[in-house]
């Protein structure tokens, strides 16, 4: 059984740390427009791409440039200026476009198609293969039957979603934003629309006298569950051995738009169940602790998304906030740090400290470090309590001034 790579999200400089720092063997991002996240506004430049290189180089990660929204005839030019200005620092260009494909080809880039082509049987990934393609990222709504029976039939290499948020469209093709704000998925503007409650208001129901409709009532519904289009996240710890099994050489982990915290977690725990499947110790307890660990971040309601089947009434979300067993709460900055001795000097702005708390510090060089408090002092004395409008040092991991200080709470 191979080992399959840990493709983790970066939305920025500290999911991209966090994410190197966590396991990662390779990482997506965009630059700006013209991919699937372009409206979180938190994607990368043109001028950071040497920086992104230089850190995956030193941590042997693979880097690969998102470029998979919708192309129109008078972006042409553009993409291919980017293509060539991305080519030397990128392992690949994640793409959905034939005409991209064709720019990619011409300028001898790597080509991984998008989930976005949804490309879901073998004769697609063959007809992929002979233009060039070296990796396909195949729709979500195939089943991991497929999903083996692709690889096995075509020996591509294949990629697939196994943690994450799903869309309720075909592969995330979809026009409900576009139609409710004039602002397309397909071009990475989605409003997401589909996760909101509904109103059902009745039309054409009642007659008046004479038989014609009356096209106005006031008969209303909240549509129950309140979120019927909003699809459960996917979590697949529960089977990886399976995906493993079936050959699939990329485990991808949506999320360029959630925060660090998430990218560490979850690329933990993968290459946890990953490592634990390849040593012969997979086990339930494993996933259960596995499973209790990625749900202290950013989550909905849990599902194997269409793995095990196309989807049915327990695909949807019961809930439209997020289910994670944590919060962190701001605490202040870090003023200064005391390199040979360990320390951090943290100006409290917000939620106030205390030995025993468990903290977070995040910054686009630090990335994510997490560790409790053991001690507090300030002018030699040790305070109980760090309160808001005070400073105090503590021993921390390595971190920066201006790093963001959180306090972690677990909610009930």
């Amino acid at each position: 059984m191979t080992r399959p790579e840990i493709l983790a999200p970066a939305g920025d400089f500290t999911c991209l740390q966090a994410a190197l720092d966590s396991g990662a063997d390779a990482v997506y991002f965009g630059l700006g427009t013209l991919n699937m996240r372009a409206r979180s506004g938190i994607n990368f430049k043109v001028e950071d791409l040497s920086e992104i290189r230089r850190r995956c180089d030193e941590k042997g990660v693979k880097a690969y440039l998102a470029l998979n929204a919708i192309a129109f005839e008078g972006e042409l030019d553009p993409i291919e200026k980017l293509i060539v200005a991305a080519k030397p620092y990128v392992d690949a260009f994640i793409v959905a476009d034939w005409g991209v494909i064709g720019l990619c080809r011409k300028h001898g880039c790597t080509v991984h198609v998008s989930t976005q082509m949804s490309t879901s049987n073998s004769a697609a990934v063959e007809f992929l293969k002979s233009q060039g393609v070296e990796r396909v990222v195949l729709a979500r709504e195939c089943t991991l039957e497929e999903v083996a029976e692709i690889i096995e039939k075509t020996g591509m290499e294949i990629e697939t979603f196994v943690h994450g948020a799903q869309c309720v469209a075909e592969s995330g093709r979809c026009l409900m934003s576009h139609e409710a704000f004039g602002k397309s998925a397909c071009r990475g503007e989605c409003r997401q629309p589909c996760r909101r409650r509904f109103l059902v208001q009745a039309v054409d129901l009642y007659e008046d006298d004479e038989g014609r409709p009356i096209h106005q009532s006031d008969t209303r519904f909240i549509v129950e569950p309140h979120t019927v289009l909003s699809a459960r996240d996917l979590c697949s710890l529960g089977f990886v051995d399976k995906l493993m099994a079936a050959g699939i050489a990329s485990f991808k982990i949506e999320g360029r738009a959630r925060n660090a915290e998430y990218v560490k977690t979850t690329v933990e725990c993968y290459r946890r169940a990953v490592e634990a499947v390849l040593a012969g110790r997979y086990t339930p307890e494993l996933v259960e602790e596995l499973t209790r660990e990625v749900k202290k971040v950013f989550h909905r309601e849990f599902g194997p998304g269409m793995y095990y089947g196309r989807p049915g009434h327990d695909q949807f979300a019961d809930s439209e906030d997020s289910l994670a067993t944590t919060v962190k709460r701001h605490v202040g900055i870090v003023i200064d740090y005391f390199t040979k001795a360990g320390i951090a000097q943290v100006k409290i702005q917000d939620h106030p400290l205390k030995v025993g708390d468990l903290v977070q510090i995040h910054g686009q060089t630090t990335g994510v470090k997490e560790f409790t408090v053991t001690e507090l002092k300030r002018d030699g004395e040790t305070p109980a309590v760090a309160e808001k409008g005070t400073w105090v040092t503590l021993p921390a991991p390595r971190c920066r001034v201006g790093d963001k200080v959180f306090y972690i709470e677990t909610r009930n």
